[in-house]
């Protein structure tokens, strides 16, 4: 016999562990099925362990440039073993963390893998092979999504590394290509750099971490390379001859060349799948573009009772993107009226060195869209809590319709800005003009004063520069 329930939820990343208990507080009756870790990628190999890796390359930076703060600090290593079992702990005591707020909102755990067989029914095979059948009149896929392999030999977790290799390395790498230069790529060069490799990073558009604002790009690849980073950007992967002791790669430059290069390790960092082949949609008629679930803004599907959210829909894909769809579902199963979900209005991070963020329209994209656009940006120069910490490199810009205040886009790179723009992205879901940012008083000395003096640069009124 079935178990029966209001809500199934497929999937225990910050996308399903969050509708699920979101679900539990409205006091619908929920479950939830995970196949491999109670928090899904982003918790255990995700998001948060490479925070935890970052955070141990940050101290390490800072140890190695002690006299630059008047301190002495001598023969610093590195012992990366240590460092990663430091993020792995850290990934562990989330996960149980996850675990105990399943117990405590009543939530049924099913260990194993979940696939639809029918309208509202879903088999779970655990990992001793056991089936369990459940039942739920709403369904929410939270399947995520997995690294994206070159087509040519595929990550090996010895010579050639995905992410998740790259988290738990087998040994330090001496030189080492990143392939793609989006978040996930930069994240995993900037450890590596400051760890000590020799680092390069190929990435086939014209500019690294293409998604941002191109004066970011442009400012972020200054300093990578300022800190000893060789990009190149226009350039791809053409082959990979895995050996014993290295990789020899042949890149495609931008100018049409063939160059071939030897490096001791390969990271792929060329994008995501997401993990929707084997839930059972097509038996269901659920509609996927490029396997991605189609969804409405209240992330339902196209079949009455199934429901889609994070990495197994629709970009952006983020951590917190998913975990706000996972509200918006279970919200609405429970009858209520959420908002729907606006993608221009989900902040993005990257937490390299300098970090950048940013939320809402590029420069680019709003002249494209339209908008006649005032722009206002301010350096971290000429901020004093950034000389102070000694990070004055950086900046803030916004992005501004001419014609009504309205803020289109705020863009940042520099020390701790992950932790800034929550700012912008608040004023753009109150729908804050210029007027309500100038008139806000920020606390001084903060390098959030930047936001500030960013808003007012749009307007001809920037003071300290």
């Amino acid at each position: 016999m079935a178990d029966s329930y209001d809500v199934i939820v497929l999937g225990s990343g910050p996308g399903g562990y969050v509708a699920a208990i979101r679900a539990a507080q409205l006091k619908l009756n929920t479950a939830i099925v995970e196949r491999e870790n109670l928090g899904g990628v982003c918790l255990n190999w995700g998001c948060i362990p490479t925070k935890a890796l970052l955070r141990s390359a940050e101290v390490f930076r800072y140890m190695r440039h002690a006299k630059d703060y008047g301190l002495v600090a001598e023969k610093i290593t590195a012992d990366l073993d240590a460092v990663v079992k430091r993020s792995r702990g850290v990934a562990r005591q989330l996960n149980q963390g996850v675990s105990h707020l399943m117990k405590k909102n009543g939530i049924a755990v099913y260990m194993g893998e979940g696939k639809l067989t029918g309208k509202g029914r879903l088999s779970v095979t655990a990992p001793d092979g056991k089936t369990s059948e459940l039942t739920a009149k709403n369904i929410i896929i939270a399947t995520g999504a997995r690294a994206r392999d070159l087509p040519f030999p595929k990550a090996d977790g010895k010579r050639v590394w995905t992410y998740r290799h790259a988290m738990n390395p087998p040994e330090m790498p001496n030189k080492l290509l990143v392939i793609g230069s989006g978040a996930i790529g930069i994240e995993f060069a900037s450890f590596y750099n400051d760890m000590g490799a020799e680092v390069t990073v190929v990435e086939m558009l014209d500019r690294i971490v293409p998604v941002e604002d191109a004066d970011v790009s442009t400012f972020l690849e200054k300093a990578l390379v300022k800190q000893g980073m060789k990009i190149l950007t226009g350039a791809g992967v053409q082959k990979l001859d895995i050996g014993a002791t290295g990789v020899t790669v042949a890149i495609k430059a931008r100018d049409g060349k063939l160059v071939s290069d030897e490096y001791s390790h390969v990271i792929v960092a060329i994008g995501i799948v997401p993990n929707t082949e084997t839930v059972g949609l097509e038996a269901l008629g659920v509609k996927t573009e490029r396997g991605h679930i189609v969804t409405d803004g209240a992330c339902r599907t196209n079949v009455e009772g199934i429901w889609a959210i994070g990495d197994a829909t629709a970009p952006p894909w983020l951590a917190h993107k998913a975990s706000h769809e996972g509200v918006i579902a279970a919200e609405t199963i429970a009858g209520q009226h959420p908002h729907a979900m606006d993608p221009r209005n989900i902040p993005g991070c990257t937490y390299c060195h300098p970090q950048i963020a940013s939320v809402g329209l590029t420069e680019t994209n709003a002249r494209e869209a339209g908008h006649e656009v005032r722009i206002g940006t301010f350096p971290f120069i000429g901020n004093g809590k950034a000389i102070a910490l000694g990070e004055p490199e950086g900046f803030v810009k916004t992005v501004f319709d001419a014609q009504t205040g309205e803020l289109l886009g705020a863009h940042m790179v520099g020390p701790e800005v992950t932790e800034m723009i929550h700012g912008f992205t608040i004023g753009r879901t109150l729908e804050t003009t210029e007027a309500e940012l100038m008139e806000t008083v920020f606390p001084h000395p903060t390098i959030s004063e930047t936001m500030h003096e960013s808003v007012l640069a749009a307007f001809g009124r920037a003071v300290h520069i």
